[in-house]
């Protein structure tokens, strides 16, 4: 029995494909992947599409090479779970253009499918999620790592949601949050039932990544963000944003539960880092000929030379592991080293409407107390859940978002050194 089973949702781009990895490479009694739930974001759907197949498709021949070297397989979780692999949102909610970052190159994966063609599936795969049936003559082995879906991944995390026991899925959010915020609209108390959500996005104290306010993953679709984070409020009404074009429906008042969700912003994740020198000392000790190495090679290779370009002279250059660190803690949560803010559950809200602060997380800095609560008594007398003139809640007991928000880990350089050891064991 897997100590976590998860749903990921994902767009793959360099970060995405390496904490996948982290994931299929965990033990069966750590994780189990139900569900990969697949997103517009990096690139467009499609290709992010792709991009998940070929993982599936490279790590076949990757535990073929190994067998016949001799060596450890590994992947122990790949092999024990068949997850489903499903397609969601090609665009945000209220926008048909993609607010693509460009960093992770045409295809997602800096031209890897271009430049190591043997190593990227033939799209006969295609078939499977259009109705459900491999192309005649065509069953590749690697199909036996994934089920296809042809339903839309946002009815897929319901489906297993209303499946699954209460509180035993976590969904692991790495990519902008449209098919979360599309199967919490059509039916918010069965995504309640979720036992933890866990966030890749936004930045707090530090700079974002796409603008100056905004990480890159909430950018793309602040509102669908703002939608999912006003579910952990005991008032969603009073942070949902006001679109009145949405197709989505309000939330009904006097949901059953509040929504437990865990941020990873910039300022945690960012300070997490792959360095080029341990990178290559460490695919050059798995020997020649590795399909992974190759493959992995060429993607994080790419990353580091667009990074000299693009800063010039810099000591050594190093891959800032955002998603990954999400799969780290849902592996090792139990771990005292992993801090929350001080004042946690926080109240992060999601600026959906400002022309130059799209997709920023908003704190309120003031410093001021936040209502007791009509249940809390201050020396005799009852206290209130709202503060005279805080008209739009930021001080309230009940209205506003509650985020759970990560600012410490196990260690900056131990993560690198475990994600590596566990991909390449």
């Amino acid at each position: 029995m897997p100590k976590r089973k998860v749903i990921f949702d994902t767009d793959p781009g360099v970060d995405d494909t390496l904490a996948m990895l982290l994931a299929l490479a965990s033990s069966p009694e750590e994780m189990q992947l139900v569900l990969i739930s697949v997103t517009y974001g990096n690139v467009p759907l499609k290709s992010c599409l792709k991009n998940v197949v070929s993982i599936f498709h490279v790590l076949d021949k990757e535990l073929s090479w190994r067998k016949a070297q001799g060596k450890p397989e590994g992947f122990a979780a790949l092999k024990a779970y068949k997850p489903i692999v499903a397609i969601g949102a090609e665009h945000p909610l209220e926008e048909e253009i993609l607010r693509e970052d460009g960093f992770h190159g045409p295809d997602g994966l800096h031209g890897v499918h271009e430049a190591h063609p043997h190593l990227s599936p033939e799209e006969t795969w295609l078939s499977l999620f259009e109705d459900g049936v491999p192309t005649p003559h065509q069953d590749p082995s690697y199909y036996k790592y994934f089920t296809a879906s042809t339903i839309p991944a946002h009815k897929e995390i319901l489906r297993i949601l209303a499946e699954e026991p209460i509180n035993t899925i976590s969904i692991c959010a790495v990519g902008p949050m449209t098919n979360l915020a599309m199967a919490a609209a059509e039916d918010p108390e069965t995504f309640l039932r979720v036992k933890e959500v866990c966030v890749m996005g936004g930045a707090i104290e530090v700079p974002g990544n796409i603008t100056p306010f905004a990480e890159f993953n909430t950018y793309a679709d602040a509102i669908a963000t703002a939608r999912v984070l006003a579910l952990t409020s005991a008032v969603p009404s009073s942070t949902i944003p006001v679109v009145p074009e949405t197709k989505l429906a309000p939330y009904p008042e006097n949901l059953s539960r509040r929504l437990k969700l865990t941020l990873f912003p910039l300022d945690i994740t960012t300070p997490h880092l792959l360095g080029r020198g341990f990178f290559y000392d460490t695919v050059t000790s798995v020997g020649a000929g590795s399909p992974l190495a190759i493959w992995i090679t060429h993607i994080v290779g790419s990353v580091f030379r667009r990074m000299e370009r693009i800063r010039g002279s810099i000591p050594e250059p190093a891959l800032p592991l955002h998603d990954p660190l999400v799969v780290w803690y849902l592996l090792s949560s139990e771990d005292a080293a992993w801090q929350l803010a001080g004042n946690a559950p926080e109240d992060i809200r999601v600026e959906t409407m400002g022309q130059w602060t799209h997709g920023m997380h908003v704190v309120d800095r003031r410093g001021r107390p936040r209502a007791l609560g009509a249940a809390s008594s201050v020396s005799g007398n009852t206290a209130l859940d709202e503060i005279p003139g805080d008209e739009v809640g930021w001080l309230s007991a009940k209205r506003g978002n509650r985020v759970d928000r990560v600012v410490g880990s196990p260690g900056f350089e131990k993560f690198a050194h475990e994600l590596m050891d566990r991909i390449f064991a």
